[in-house]
């Protein structure tokens, strides 16, 4: 039986990319989180190349392994010799080796396609910008918030066998009903009254479990009912706010856009090289803090994928009031200091010019690489995601330049073949 080299066609860029990224630095980074006990171990190869085709893709866990036994791309890029009919693993299978490999092995993985650039790596210029990586949770309001600490509270009472003295569903039910006409004049005072409502009986329930459970499950969910409480106890004005259960470290950013007022994730600072477009660093912020700020934590990460520290770093002027880092210089547009020539004043506006060019950069990251919405879970979820987004970026862009030289070497052999044909020199005689 032909092997699935033999069968698929070297020229397609999968195929290309598969043979330029150095399997073998995986294999050895990733091989001591494995043992000899237990179950074999899938490849490390394999679980790689599916967490690089996931991103490169834009596809989900499960989408991505149903689409594997399809296609024999896919398997030949993940180290398969031949054509596989069953699936490479469970879905999950995904979940424990992101979580086993970090973030440590995730900025390995953007490292290595940053380094697969060769020349673009000797730019002594980035440009960098941020934006904000949103989480998979619904819009936050108090009654959502205030509705799912009840069902939840029903859901540990159920559990534990506990009889509430009252279970306040139809009271429930009909706050949330008064919610329908929050915007009407006329009903709003009655909407308000269901807000009321709902965090009263929420603060009820929690009372009533504590009295009611198990000392031992008492302190087992003290962190929860902690939780709860800051949700119940906490105003429209206050620090720190809980915008999430299931995500409570997600925070509020307002990045001034006039379709998206208030956004609910992670910021994200990108940074790339300035003529290449390579991407050099990327990192998931855990506060929302002022992006000049962000500047010292990505010129480190960019100067340990560089090797060098930059001498520029081009912003916008979001990050006013920074001038130099370490030892790179700043570089935020404004009015150009007396004394300037006209030259030195082209160079700045070529420069503030190019520094435009991050933004498409981010729009490609959110639509093509998974990075408009966050499914993994934590703040360490976020910079995985954002890791392997920036890392498919690269191998994409070094898809597309062999792509290219591929092309421009079959023009030119038909370019010599026609050039040296007897009827070109007999047309041209």
């Amino acid at each position: 039986m032909p092997s699935l080299d033999e069968q698929c066609d070297p020229r397609q860029p999968l195929v290309k990319l598969a043979q330029e990224i150095d399997w073998q630095r995986f294999e050895e980074a990733f091989g001591e989180y494995y043992g000899n006990q237990g179950r074999p171990a899938k490849p490390v190869r394999l679980m790689v190349g599916l967490l690089l085709l996931k991103h490169l893709e834009n596809l989900s866990d499960e989408v991505l392994i149903q689409r594997w036994v399809q296609n024999p791309y896919y398997q030949l890029f993940c180290g398969m010799t031949q054509f596989q009919w069953e699936l490479p693993c469970h879905p999950t299978d995904l979940v424990y080796f992101r979580r086993r490999i970090g973030e440590e092995g995730c900025t390995l993985l953007l490292q290595s396609s940053a380094q697969m650039h060769g020349e673009a790596l000797k730019e002594r210029e980035i440009v960098v910008g941020t934006t904000v990586q949103e989480k998979n949770i619904t819009h936050p309001t108090d009654t959502e918030l205030y509705r799912k600490i009840i069902e939840r509270c029903w859901k540990l009472a159920d559990q534990q066998g506990v009889k509430l003295r009252r279970r306040y569903a139809k009271d429930v039910k009909n706050a949330l009903l008064a919610q329908r006409w929050r915007g009407h004049p006329k009903r709003a005072k009655q909407a308000r009254k269901g807000v009321r409502r709902l965090r009263t009986i929420a603060g009820g329930l929690i009372r009533e479990l504590r009295r009611k459970l198990p000392p031992e499950e008492v302190s087992a969910h003290e962190g929860d009912f902690e939780l709860y409480q800051r949700v119940l106890n906490q105003k429209p004005k206050d620090k720190n706010k809980i915008y999430s259960l299931h995500e409570p470290e997600v925070y509020c950013v307002a990045k001034g856009k006039a379709h998206k007022k208030y956004e609910f994730g992670s910021k994200a600072s990108v940074a790339m090289t300035k003529e290449k477009g390579v991407i050099v660093a990327a990192v998931a912020h855990p506060e929302n803090i002022y992006d000049g700020h962000t500047l010292p934590e990505v010129l480190e990460v960019t100067e340990a994928i560089m090797g060098n520290a930059p001498n520029k770093a081009i912003v916008d002027r979001g990050y006013r009031g920074r001038q130099k880092v370490g030892e790179t210089e700043i570089l935020t547009p404004g009015k150009p200091p007396k004394g300037q020539t006209r030259s030195q004043k082209q160079s700045m506006k070529k420069r503030f010019r190019r520094r435009a060019a991050i933004e498409p950069l981010i729009g490609h990251l959110k639509q093509d690489y998974r990075l408009a919405r966050c499914y993994l879970k934590g703040q360490v979820g976020d910079q995985i995601n954002l890791l392997l987004a920036a890392t498919a970026w690269n191998l994409n862009k070094r898809m597309r330049e062999l792509l290219l030289r591929l092309a421009a070497s079959w023009l030119r052999l038909v370019h010599n073949a026609f050039v040296t044909s007897p009827s070109y020199a007999l047309a041209f005689r």
